[in-house]
């Protein structure tokens, strides 16, 4: 069903932008996550403990704290914005780059942690058998790890994007509320709830973003499910 027969111009291009925003911040935190993820999980160093605090730190983080921090740091005017911006003329402020930004650090945690649960379960015995018969590191983890926890990285991938898809303080506090560039599902929502006779577009909205949240959970499971059978598991 097309969205555009019940939602307005601007609801559509606040849900074609959120869609887009949330792949975006998918795409540009999957290979950190799943970096950090294989860190944690099969090494042992001193600061492992913080690391691990500081990857899972926007859990417990007001969103807005979180924005308030990527201003600082990827603002114009911030130690790494302001450079992006000298040397490569990439501005990240008040654009949907920057909203991408927003999301992909709230929902990393998400991603890293299915990301681990699956590396944990791995049978450690397959990667020492494949060392003893003279495979290299990265052959190990491109023909034992990766195809073992594919279903933990789809997994979390899936619930990523669902939770990307309703990111707000962060985007807002980083990004503003841009109509056509930064204003995703929740701003709408939180823009329409805030004129008079708003009711109706905030309740479609709503719902959108219940059945947009919903079906990503159950996608995830699925996928999960699906390659767990492919592998025999």
């Amino acid at each position: 069903m097309n969205p555009g027969i019940w939602l307005s111009p601007s609801e559509s291009e606040a849900l074609h932008l959120s869609l887009s925003v949330a792949l975006r911040s998918v795409v540009f935190s999957l290979p950190p996550a799943v970096l950090i993820a294989w860190v944690l999980t099969r090494r042992r160093f001193v600061g492992r403990t913080l690391l691990d605090a500081l990857v899972h730190l926007p859990l417990v983080l007001p969103p807005v704290a979180v924005g308030y921090a990527l201003l600082l740091l990827f603002g114009s005017r911030g130690v790494i914005g302001g450079w992006l911006q000298r040397s490569f003329g990439i501005e990240l402020i008040f654009t949907r780059n920057g909203a991408a930004l927003a999301t992909a650090v709230m929902s990393f945690p998400l991603m890293v942690r299915a990301i681990r649960i699956s590396l944990e379960n791995i049978d450690r015995g397959l990667d020492e058998a494949a060392r003893t018969l003279g495979a290299g590191a990265v052959d190990r983890f491109a023909t034992i790890s990766m195809p073992l926890m594919l279903p933990g990285l789809l997994a979390g991938a899936i619930t990523a994007f669902s939770a990307a898809l309703g990111e707000f303080g962060a985007v807002i506090t980083f990004v503003s509320n841009i109509p056509g560039e930064t204003r995703t599902l929740p701003l709408a929502l939180y823009s329409a709830l805030q004129v008079p006779d708003g009711d109706r577009a905030a309740l479609r909205l709503a719902l959108l973003s219940v059945v947009l949240g919903l079906g990503g959970l159950l996608v995830s499971e699925w996928f999960a499910l699906r390659v767990r059978r492919m592998l025999g598991r």
